[in-house]
């Protein structure tokens, strides 16, 4: 997905289209199949999935290719542009299968690019002048596209490992604490539920989540203590969307459940995760949300939100489809069957 800001910057140069790439997802794409998809000259959506190997081309493009289209259509895009970053023998056979794709789909394929060891090769483009065979050599730091992406507060991390492992879960005597409080907060729990009730839980979980918002809106974190207690409270759907009401593009609620999301013992990571990919997804930070929903996802394969979540984000939704959840009177869809998901 896109950047807001990003999407306004007009590229005049394929070398600035490729020097942009890396702040749309925040980490520089290696080894990657990359879509651009425009809409009245300016770009709608960008999507990424890692190239398969040789053998498993054929199932990958039936798979890939559809979901591709798809999230080309889901933005209304006219025109895309297909990049391929690694080798030619990796690159071409997916240039070759999924162009025409594109093509019949009723999209124009402006160019199809290959990026390798700094320089990029066009699959359509003949002129030697232009396109030699030797490739392009582009700045992907120092250009002035870069340098606009950085200005307008992007960032772009090594690859996609440095990315995972920034929302990766502390260890360590970190990691010790936060298990050893997390047992007393659940027990904090019972003895909440067995006093009050599920109303004794979910007032202690409202409360819980006004004190965060109001502790990082001040440059403050949550104690190990505060971290485990609101990590138990955010089991229930209640509490949970309650901290969805209250979360936007902030920066302060970016940090917030980047932090709740490597703090948490992992086994609770779900709710945490999912509200940070909310956050990003809003923020068009689409691979940081993509992260976390895999963060969401490890812990609790059955989550509903996250589930629902990755779906709209495989298909290119804009955030906008969840307006109006959570509501007292339009509550959040769950699955069948036991448990709170």
């Amino acid at each position: 997905m896109a950047h807001e800001h990003l999407s306004r910057l007009t590229l005049t140069a394929v070398g600035d289209l490729l020097a942009v790439v890396p702040y749309l997802f925040g980490f520089h794409p290696g080894d990657s199949l990359v879509i651009v998809g425009l809409r009245a000259n300016t770009i709608a959506v960008a999507g990424r999935v890692d190239l398969p190997h040789r053998d498993e081309i054929p199932e990958w493009v039936d798979g890939a290719g559809p979901q591709q289209l798809t999230l080309l259509r889901n933005v209304g895009a006219t025109a895309a542009i297909i990049i391929g970053y690694g080798p030619a023998t990796h690159v071409t056979p997916i240039i070759d299968a999924l162009t025409p794709q594109v093509r019949d789909a009723g999209v124009t394929v402006l160019d199809a690019l290959r990026v390798t060891d700094g320089r990029y090769y066009s699959y359509l483009c003949q002129e030697p002048d232009c396109c030699p065979v030797d490739g392009v050599p582009f700045d992907a730091v120092g250009s002035v596209a870069a340098v606009w992406a950085i200005v307008a507060g992007q960032s772009a991390l090594p690859d996609r490992a440095a990315l995972v492992a920034s929302l990766a879960p502390t260890t360590g005597v970190a990691r010790d604490a936060v298990t050893a409080a997390t047992r007393r907060a659940q027990k904090r729990r019972i003895t909440a539920f067995t006093a009050g009730g599920r109303a004794a839980v979910l007032r202690a979980g409202q409360k819980a989540v006004r004190e965060t918002f109001a502790r990082y809106a001040g440059d403050s974190v949550l104690t190990d203590d505060e971290v485990a207690w609101l990590s138990v409270l955010l089991v229930d759907t209640t509490v949970r969307d309650a901290a969805w009401l209250a979360t936007d593009t902030d920066p302060s609620h970016m940090a917030l459940w980047t932090d709740l999301t490597r703090r948490v013992e992992p086994a609770l990571a779900a709710p945490p995760a999912t509200l940070l990919a909310l956050t990003a997804w809003r923020g068009g930070l689409g691979a940081l949300a993509c992260v976390a929903l895999d963060r969401a996802l490890a812990a609790d394969p059955t989550y509903f939100l996250a589930q629902l979540l990755d779906r709209a984000l495989r298909d290119g939704l804009p955030p906008t489809v969840l307006d109006g959840w959570p509501a007292t009177d339009n509550p959040t869809p769950r699955p069948p069957g036991p448990g709170q998901k």
